[in-house]
């Protein structure tokens, strides 16, 4: 064993790795350097950054401007306690004025997206009460603390409540899931059922005080909604008096296209909550962002949420260079051109691997779902087997394009494609021609069919 491989085994035998069994965090990669869509280890290997680490890094790595104004602020300030006003978190506010959608101007600033949603719900039961129940979805996300556990609807809710560690009043709603739509029916004679059914949810319900969406579904399926879909919930919203909350910690900062996703269907929540992109994921920042709506109910009431790391200097200091770094690389031309190059990259894999059971996604926001049989659909794993220690398909093929210099993020269903918005197409040539081989592993154990792989977010979006 060397030096190395022996400084790791100390490393894990005394932390906590996440999210999985501790025998599995045995000998993780060490990463010594990481520049541009690349990152490296200790021998000097490069790796294709493809998932931009957890769907963050959305500027690349190593971004001068970004690092300079890190640097400046640790020279200048580096904390301050949140009763004082800082520069910092003055000009984060004024970045964040000029690209957050119109209306959303109010914010709390924490340090990640978990937080952000729980300062969210803190926002909404307090101005809404005595309603309090929130409505989330099953294929969902929000977060690791008690309450964002709570709203969450993947495996990890399960442990949460195995833990008694969540909260009331959290009801779950059906997805917008073309693919496997959970009413059985087709787009668009469905009538995007999956909207329909949450104004039925919530006079049933009774005491509803938000719906929490994220606007396209980030870890649990990139799922994209149909067009009518967001106009409708808001709707629905409005008539029911309860509040929309948008958390858009994975779709913000240009990741599907426009700044932040809802802007695709031009739909403004109640508040969104935002946070890994906000600073190229250069330092842990979380927004809150509120509208006159949610923010007037605290002008004569108290506001009782914050903490020791709220509206820190260090992790603020990153979002104006950041958002001057996206306006600049957005005016470039680069992440318009590399979304439709990555599409038609990834639809062209899914023409070649009979695994590939769906293709959907939205600018560099994209899921591959491998599957076992296309006709029926029938996949290789399901939820439950997520945390259940045998071996996923999805991790099969990410392990051995890892192995080939390629990082990619896997859920137990689908490969998640999100590249930093920096990437050019000889970085995603070379991408998809690592996967390409990858991909093979699923072919050997997939049924042949000759039916061609579903664009399920394709037609969403241009039907109807």
């Amino acid at each position: 064993m060397s030096d190395t491989e022996k400084n790791i085994r100390e490393f894990t035998t005394h932390t906590f790795g996440t999210w999985n069994r501790q025998k599995a965090w045995a000998t993780p990669l060490l990463v010594k350097d990481a520049e541009g869509v690349f990152m490296y280890d200790e021998k000097g290997k490069g790796y294709i950054d493809f998932s931009s680490q957890l769907m963050c890094s959305n500027l690349g790595h190593k971004n001068r401007a970004i690092i300079e104004a890190i640097i400046n602020q640790a020279e200048k300030l580096p904390y301050i306690a949140p009763g004082f006003a800082n520069e910092a978190s003055m000009q984060a506010v004024e970045a964040l004025r000029s690209i957050m959608p119109k209306g959303l101007d109010k914010f709390f600033f924490s340090t990640s997206g978990t937080e952000a949603n729980e300062a969210a719900l803190k926002m909404v039961r307090q101005s809404k009460f005595p309603a309090y129940k929130v409505i989330s979805r099953y294929h969902s996300y929000h977060g690791a603390t008690v309450a964002s556990a709570a709203f969450t609807g993947d495996p990890r809710r399960w442990f949460a409540e195995q833990a008694r560690c969540t909260v009331q009043g959290v009801r779950f709603a059906p997805d917008c899931y073309c693919y496997r739509c959970p009413f059985g029916m087709e787009y668009p004679a469905c009538n995007v059922q999956c909207a329909r059914y949450l104004d039925y949810m919530i006079k049933e319900e009774g005491n509803v005080a938000a719906i929490i969406i994220e606007p396209v579904v980030g870890t649990n399926g990139r799922l994209v909604p149909p067009p009518e879909y967001f106009p409708l919930v808001r709707k629905i919203c409005d008539e029911n008096g309860v509040l929309l909350v948008a958390d858009e910690v994975m779709t913000g900062w240009f990741r599907t296209g426009k700044a932040f996703a809802m802007e695709n269907w031009q739909v403004t929540p109640d508040i969104l909550t935002t946070a890994k992109g906000a600073t190229g994921a250069y330092t842990p920042a979380g927004i809150t962002a509120a509208t006159d709506k949610v923010a007037n109910f605290f002008d004569q009431e108290v506001f009782c949420h914050g903490h020791t790391y709220a509206f820190h200097p260090m992790a603020l200091c990153a979002i104006p260079a950041a958002v001057s770094e996206y306006k600049k690389l957005m005016a470039s031309g680069l992440p318009q051109k590399t979304a439709a190059y990555l599409k038609e990259k990834l639809y062209a894999l899914a023409d070649r691997h009979e695994c590939i059971g769906d293709v959907r996604g939205i600018g560099h926001f994209w899921a591959l779902e491998i599957v076992k049989n296309r006709k029926t659909k029938e996949p290789f794993n399901v939820k439950a087997e997520k945390f259940a220690g045998g071996p996923l398909m999805t991790g099969q093929i990410a392990a051995n394009a890892m192995q080939n210099g390629l990082y990619m993020a896997a859920w137990y269903d689908t490969l998640v494609i999100a590249p930093p918005l920096i990437i050019t197409e000889e970085e995603i040539d070379q991408a998809v021609e690592i996967l390409d081989t990858s991909l093979k592993i699923g072919d050997k154990e997939a049924v042949s069919t000759g039916i061609p792989a579903s664009r399920s977010s394709e037609f969403s979006q241009t039907t109807g």
